[in-house]
């Protein structure tokens, strides 16, 4: 990595990284297969099939839900999301 970038460029890739990181948590949640406390999956949604997806879905949220939280803590130090709130508007 020899690209220099300033401290604008840095907080635009910031924002995408948790924009997409948060675009894939609702993707995940609307396909039913995230089980993340709270969340009620719907049936018919190919689960069953496979035993492992549901497990991984979890692993999947927690580690969204972990990047969401870090990158907003960059954005914005201090301001605390609520839990289970990764769609908090970020400061910008």
């Amino acid at each position: 990595m020899t690209d220099v970038v300033d401290s604008d460029e840095l907080l635009r890739r910031i924002r995408r990284a948790r924009d997409c990181a948060h675009e894939e948590l609702l993707a995940l949640r609307a396909r039913g297969t995230d089980s993340s406390p709270g969340r009620v999956t719907p049936s018919g949604t190919g689960v069953d099939d496979d035993p492992g997806a549901v497990p991984e879905a979890r692993v999947r949220g927690i580690a969204y839900e972990a990047v969401i939280r870090v990158l907003d803590e960059i954005l914005t130090p201090g301001r605390v999301s609520a839990p289970g709130d990764p769609a908090r508007a970020t400061a910008g």
